[in-house]
C-alpha cells in the first residue's frame, strides 16, 4: 500500500512522553507510527524537529475591520505561518443570527488556509432566543461581553461580507442578558465564554482618569482595575452555579482575577481559564506608546509572573491570542490612550513566544505546551479526538517545531491585514517551520504553500 505522506525522524510529543518514530498520514488522517518508511507519495523530513498536535487559537477577531471574505485569507495566512492549524473566530453580529449568520458562513467557507470554528457573541434577547439556531449550524459556544454596557457600550460588529464599511454599535450587556445567556447555554449544553470586566465600574474609572488628565497604558490599567474583573467573575459564576453552565473565562491576565477564579472554582462553578501571550510577556511598566492597549489591560510584571505560575501549575487551561486584525490608522486614532483602539494582532507569534519564553526557559514543558495550545481546547470545545491529538484516526494536523531556530519578529513575516505588531524587533528562539492541516502542508519556512480554501469549518460535538 502507498500512503499519502510519511514524516520521518521527528520527535513526537504525546501525553505520555516523547516518541521517536515516523508518522504515517493517509487521506488527511494519522494512520499510525512506525520505525520503517513505508511506500508514500510524499516524504517530509523531520530531522531535528519536534512534531506536536496542531495548535488551536481559541480566540481570534477577524471580519471586523475587513470583511470575512478578505479577513479569512489574510488571517489564516498569518495563522499558517505561526503554526496555528485551527482558528476560533469571535463572531459579532448586530442583527438576528437567522438573518445574518448564513452569509458569514458562506463567505468564510472558501477563504481559509487552515481550519476554523466559531464562537457566537450574544448581545440581545433576540440573539439569546436564537442560540439553538446557532447550534444547528455547528456553533456550540457563546460569548458574552460584560465590559460592554451603559456609557462604555460601543463596539464594532463584524462587517457584512464583501463590504468595507465599519459597523459601529451601542450595546448593553446587562446582568439580565448575562443571566439569560448562561441559562440558555446550560439548557443547550454549551459553554459560555466570558469577557469579565464590570462595565459600570469601568465607565466610572475611565471618567475619573480623564478628569485627572491621566494618559498612557498605566492610566488605562488603573481605569480598569483588576477588581472590576473580580466583580464580574463573581457575578457570572453565581449564574454558572445556579444553572449548571460551564464558564470559560477569556484573556485572564491579572493575579486578582486568577484569585477570584480559584475561589469560584472552590464554590463549585465549572470553570475553564484562557490567558494570552501578552499577559505573560508585556506590562505597562515596560511598554511605551499605545500599541499594547487591550481589554482587559496589560498589568504589571508581578501579574506576568502570577500568570506564568498559574500556567506551570496547570491552573490555566488554554492560551488564545485575542488577535485583532486592525491597522495603525484605526489603532492610533486619537491623541491619547483614550482615543486609541483596543486590541492588536498576535496569531502569528503565540507559538514562538511560548517556545522562546516558556519551553526554552523551562517555565512550561513540551507536554504542557500541547495541553495549553491544542489538547485542552479540543476537549473543551467538542473537537476531540478529531483535533488536539496525534492518536490514530485523528486529523493529521501537525506542526513541526525547531526549538533552536532564532528569528526576529516583524509584521511583514506573517502576511496578515495588520500593518504593525507589538513584538516588532524581538528575537525569539523556537519557531514552527512546517504547518500541516489534515495531511496537507500549508506553510513551510515562513512561506504559505497550501491552497486557499483548504481550511474547513470544524464539526463539533456538545461535550
Amino acid at each position: 500500500m502507498t500512503y499519502d505522506a510519511v514524516i520521518t525522524d521527528s520527535h513526537i510529543v504525546l501525553p505520555q512522553g516523547i516518541l521517536d518514530k515516523n508518522i504515517i498520514i493517509d487521506e488527511g488522517k494519522i494512520v499510525g507510527f512506525t520505525n520503517d518508511i513505508p511506500s508514500c507519495d510524499h516524504k517530509i523530513n523531520g530531522n531535528g524537529l519536534i512534531s506536536v498536535p496542531g495548535p488551536i487559537d481559541t480566540h481570534v477577531h477577524y471580519g471586523v475591520y475587513s470583511p470575512i471574505d478578505e479577513a479569512a485569507k489574510t488571517e489564516s495566512h498569518a495563522a499558517a505561518i505561526g503554526g496555528i492549524t485551527t482558528m476560533m473566530r469571535m463572531l459579532r453580529l448586530g442583527t438576528s443570527f437567522q438573518k445574518s449568520l448564513q452569509e458569514q458562513l458562506d463567505a468564510a467557507a472558501k477563504n481559509h488556509y487552515v481550519d476554523y470554528a466559531i464562537h457566537a457573541s450574544v448581545f440581545t434577547q433576540q440573539q439569546i432566543d436564537e442560540m439553538k439556531f446557532c447550534v444547528s449550524k455547528g456553533i456550540t459556544s457563546f460569548k458574552i461581553y460584560m465590559n460592554l454596557g451603559g456609557e462604555v457600550g460601543h463596539v464594532y460588529m463584524d462587517m457584512p461580507p464583501y463590504s468595507s464599511e465599519l459597523v459601529a454599535a451601542q450595546v448593553d450587556v446587562n446582568n439580565k442578558i448575562v443571566e439569560q445567556t448562561v441559562k440558555n447555554a446550560a439548557l443547550l449544553g454549551c459553554p459560555v465564554l466570558v469577557h469579565a470586566e464590570d462595565y459600570e465600574s469601568c465607565a466610572c474609572g475611565i471618567k475619573t482618569a480623564k478628569e485627572k488628565k491621566k494618559d498612557g497604558l498605566s492610566a488605562w490599567s488603573e481605569s480598569r482595575s483588576p477588581e472590576f474583573e473580580a466583580k464580574a467573575i463573581k457575578t457570572v459564576c453565581k449564574y454558572g452555579r445556579d444553572y449548571g453552565c460551564v464558564i470559560y473565562f477569556v484573556h485572564i491576565g491579572s493575579a486578582r482575577a486568577l484569585q477570584q477564579i480559584f475561589e469560584e472554582r472552590n464554590l463549585g462553578t465549572k470553570i475553564f481559564v484562557e490567558t494570552c501571550p501578552h499577559y505573560l510577556t508585556l506590562s505597562y511598566e515596560q511598554q511605551n506608546g499605545y500599541l499594547a492597549k487591550v481589554m482587559p489591560p496589560i498589568r504589571t510584571k508581578k501579574d506576568n509572573e502570577a500568570v506564568w505560575t498559574a500556567l506551570s501549575d496547570n491552573q490555566i487551561d488554554t492560551i488564545g491570542t485575542d488577535h485583532v486584525a486592525n491597522q495603525l490608522k484605526l489603532k492610533l486614532g486619537g491623541d491619547d490612550v483614550w482615543g486609541a483602539l483596543a486590541g492588536f494582532p498576535g496569531i502569528g507569534t503565540v507559538i514562538p513566544i511560548l517556545l522562546s519564553e516558556g519551553v526554552n526557559k523551562n517555565k512550561i514543558s513540551l507536554q504542557q505546551l500541547v495541553q495549553f495550545t491544542s489538547q485542552n481546547a479540543a476537549k473543551i470545545f467538542g473537537m476531540y479526538p478529531q483535533k488536539g491529538t496525534l492518536e490514530k484516526n485523528s486529523d493529521a494536523d501537525i506542526v513541526m517545531i525547531d526549538l533552536k531556530k532564532e528569528n526576529k519578529v516583524s509584521n511583514e513575516l506573517f502576511g496578515g491585514f495588520s500593518d504593525y505588531i507589538v513584538y516588532e524587533g524581538r528575537v525569539l528562539k523556537g519557531w514552527p517551520v512546517k504547518t500541516i492541516v489534515r495531511g496537507q502542508l500549508v506553510a513551510e519556512d515562513f512561506q504559505v504553500v497550501g491552497k486557499l480554501g483548504h481550511g474547513k469549518l470544524v464539526p463539533r460535538t456538545i461535550v
